[in-house]
């Protein structure tokens, strides 16, 4: 007898759909066969198989039994096909009907008892089950939460096999999941830091606001102690509420990395990564033989703080250049290629020289101009140019470090970010983009236009301080988000002017 059952497999962070064929022959020595490009996960699923189907009570047959993952040339890997192929043994022995089994794409891993496991990938699976029309999808009872976002799509979530097969022989019934949370709310009052914690460094605390406001990347440059860390990581307290296709992106590639939370639904705040200084490019970009996704692309929509920025090793660094024009990373292999979405906002920290105190007016730098230079070329001209704010974090006064009064709290912050940021998607409705570091030329032709007088100051600066064309329209972008937390619907003079104040390195290449 034949069977088939539909399910998935994941490549990259898309959901692939796989046709499980299982036939039991009468004659042969009893056997189970995967083929279809199967890795070891999927070829130790006889086993699991066997015993999962056995120890639910049914009778396993003593036949030859093949199964046929299709397409044959798509490599398959994990554990999520046990359940399909458990389910296509008993379908081929009629044991259970195959016109339910139709209608859904079913995925899991069984344990020896038939209980069933979590799997990775299980929003990328249900958005797929809407893609292909199917009826729903049944997947283990701890992701189903996870699915259950995907609308138009009734997930069915199973604890045990025997729930699966009572389910498809009409015995036993099985609820489908409704949302646990709804998705389109934010987690606040979740941060356990302030930015009214920070002393002082009003200069700092602007910029790291506009940053925020427009999703800008950011370079602060200061001595030990001045606060460089302490705002990269109270970043997140101010940033604007994720739409929620951008929630749904994010989790995406979370739950196909396996790091989603079991009983999570949908990640309702945006992602702060902070790799350390020993990180591969790999780990950083992506990779592995099957590629699975890198830092970059889990702070997808989010953050990634590097400190100590001149301590990566300059290889991994070089890596950031592509996601950070393109948003994208492509990671090519000998037959799959994958591409991961990686558009992020990029904030790093770093010492002005090696011992930190170089234009310290209290510490004096004991570096060579050697080790000064050396120091410097860890970061390539390029890199740099990709990043929009350059701020230079002095030391922190003893009177603000002693003051009294708490600075501004990151809710009176994040309203006013949240407000430049509403802004900015009403504006690019329709763009696919969210904020305006995303824009491309041609959408910085369209919004970003320039009064005469505005024209006239920023081709006297890219003259006197040879700006790039790249730092010529990053200018541009900054510009904009400065107008846009002043609420102005046009970009003055007086935005622009803020906007070259943030190129301090260009400055200093002068």
């Amino acid at each position: 007898m034949l069977s088939r059952v539909h399910s998935g497999t994941l490549i990259g962070i898309d959901a692939h759909p796989i046709e499980v064929e299982t036939d039991v022959f009468h004659g042969g020595l009893p056997t189970i066969a995967v083929v279809g490009l199967p890795d070891n996960a999927v070829k130790e699923s006889t086993a699991r198989v066997k015993s999962a189907i056995v120890n639910s009570g049914y009778p396993f047959p003593a036949r030859r039994i093949t199964v046929n993952l299709a397409p044959a040339d798509l490599k398959k890997e994990g554990s999520g096909f046990d359940l399909p192929i458990a389910l296509g043994i008993l379908a081929a022995l009629d044991l259970i009907p195959d016109d339910k089994l139709k209608e859904y794409l079913v995925v899991g891993e069984l344990s020896l008892d038939g209980s069933i496991k979590p799997v990775r990938g299980a929003l990328s699976m249900a958005l797929a089950v809407r893609e292909l029309g199917f009826k729903g999808l049944i997947l283990p009872e701890a992701n189903a939460a996870e699915a259950a976002v995907v609308e138009g799509v009734e997930v069915l979530g199973a604890a045990h096999f025997l729930n699966v097969a009572g389910f498809l022989a009409g015995r036993v019934p099985l609820e489908p999941t409704r949302p646990t949370i709804d998705p389109r709310a934010r987690e606040t009052g979740c941060y356990s830091i302030d930015f009214s914690e920070i002393k002082g460094q009003e200069y700092a605390k602007r910029a790291v606001e506009v940053g925020a406001a427009g999703g800008h990347n950011i370079l602060m440059i200061g001595p030990p102690g001045s606060g460089k860390t302490m705002l990269s990581q109270r970043l997140p307290t101010i940033l604007p509420d994720p739409v929620f296709e951008e929630a749904l992106e994010t989790t995406k590639i979370y739950s196909a990395a396996g790091l989603l939370g079991r009983n999570g639904s949908i990640m309702s705040t945006r992602p702060f990564r902070s790799p350390h200084h020993t990180v591969s490019d790999a780990g950083l970009i992506g990779g592995g033989v099957i590629p699975r996704p890198g830092e970059v692309s889990l702070a997808h929509n989010g953050v990634l703080f590097l400190d100590e920025l001149p301590e990566f090793r300059k290889n991994v660094l070089e890596v950031l250049r592509q996601p950070l024009e393109d948003g994208k990373v492509t990671i090519s292999r000998a037959q799959i290629a994958v591409t991961f979405p990686a558009r992020l906002m990029l904030v790093a920290a770093m010492n002005p020289c090696p011992c930190g105190f170089r234009g310290d007016p209290k510490r004096q730098c004991n570096c060579s101009r050697q080790a000064i230079q050396r120091y410097w070329s860890k970061i390539s001209g390029p890199l740099l140019d990709r990043i929009d704010i350059h701020l230079e974090v002095p030391s922190v006064q003893w009177r603000d470090l002693t003051a009294v009064n708490d600075g501004e709290s990151s809710e009176a912050i994040r309203k006013r970010v949240s407000a430049a940021r509403l802004t900015q998607l009403e504006r690019l409705a329709g763009t696919g983009l969210y904020c305006n570091a995303q824009m491309g030329n041609r959408h910085i032709k369209r919004f970003c236009p320039l009064g005469s007088d505005s024209m006239s100051f920023i081709e006297k600066a890219v003259e006197k301080l040879g700006f790039s064309a790249r730092a010529y329209h990053r200018i541009l972008k900054l510009a904009r988000t400065i107008a846009d937390l002043d609420a102005a619907k046009e970009i003055q003079l007086p935005h622009v002017a803020e906007a070259i104040q943030y190129r301090t390195l260009d400055r200093r290449l002068e």
